[in-house]
């Protein structure tokens, strides 16, 4: 994901973490005023620390800890009790975290809390592109019943294949496919679907058109609004890379090369790579270069789809 995302869920996490202290002592100084007697209690309280330290140095430590363990308890019975004569629960004044686990840290110990890893799973899927549509399509979510004949038996395969390899995804994980068929017949919901469990195993991917990543290459070569690092981090070093709609973008001298250059890295440097297109292997090769289409068809499975439009078909009310 990128660092200002990770920066930004940091953010929210320290920020969630002040609120809630805020909170909480926005709410003993409440009870304070309503009790001061739990002023003069959360004072001695707070004062155990130090008389547990002095007790260790004591002649007889373990009995000055009983008495210190027996003291604490008396008093935190007592503020309790008082509380809750004004109708207030035991614990009204204890700082409430969104997570009990990290206590809002995002971190239990060394290790990352489940709760952080969620937030950053959630901003991965945003930057990867695909965070409205994930909301739609996975693979528990695809379905068979719009397809018949050999694109039934297509659209199972695929989708088995697309299964597998989201699952098995590892750091080592290479393998290219290109998805090709007409529009609406399910080529981006199983690349979604494909993106979202690689994100969710903690994998870099970016999601996008062939026409967007081809604006970026161009907005870094002639507008200086998007850095060479940018275009490094998100296209060129992302675990997994998934281009929407390859055959979409404009054509011209510069997007071929950078389709190449592209598509040729990734192979070089072993990183996988899914590429949806609506184009056939002829129209292929009338639009790129032999050099461009050789790569591809060289060094990606081909997935093909068939069968009726979908979005056609939920139109019609199926």
């Amino acid at each position: 994901m990128k660092k200002s995302s990770m920066s930004s869920v940091m953010e929210s996490f320290s920020k969630k973490r002040e609120a809630a202290i805020a909170a909480a002592e926005k709410r003993l100084f409440e009870i304070h005023s309503r009790f001061p007697e739990t002023a003069l209690t959360d004072k001695k309280l707070s004062a155990t620390s130090a008389r547990l330290l002095q007790a260790a140095m004591s002649e007889e430590p373990e009995k000055e800890f009983e008495k210190i363990k027996e003291e604490t308890s008396r008093l935190r019975e007592e503020r309790a009790k008082i509380l809750e004569s004004g109708g207030y629960p035991a614990d009204y004044t204890n700082v409430k975290f969104e997570c009990t686990e990290c206590c809002d840290t995002g971190f239990v110990g060394l290790e990352m809390c489940r709760c952080l890893k969620k937030a950053v799973t959630l901003a991965a899927l945003e930057d990867s592109g695909v965070g409205a549509l994930v909301k739609k399509q996975s693979f528990e979510t695809f379905r068979f019943d719009f397809y018949e004949g050999d694109g039934l038996k297509y659209a199972r395969a695929n989708f088995d294949v697309l299964k597998k390899f989201a699952e098995n995804f590892g750091k080592d994980t290479s393998e290219n496919f290109i998805l090709m068929g007409d529009t609406g017949l399910g080529k981006t919901h199983l690349s979604t679907s494909v993106a979202k469990v690689v994100i969710e195993k903690g994998y870099r991917v970016a999601y996008d058109t062939a026409s967007d990543i081809m604006g970026d290459f161009e907005a870094e070569r002639f507008k200086g609004t998007v850095t060479d690092g940018e275009i490094k981090h998100r296209y060129y070093d992302s675990d997994l890379l998934i281009i929407d709609d390859l055959g979409c973008e404009v054509s011209n001298q510069f997007t071929v090369s950078c389709v190449y250059n592209l598509i040729n890295n990734r192979i070089t440097n072993g990183r996988a790579t899914l590429i949806n297109t609506n184009l056939t292997q002829r129209e292929l090769r009338e639009k790129y270069a032999d050099r461009i289409v050789s790569r591809i068809l060289g060094e990606y499975r081909p997935l093909l789809f068939t069968g009726k439009d979908i979005r056609a078909q939920k139109l019609s009310g199926k």
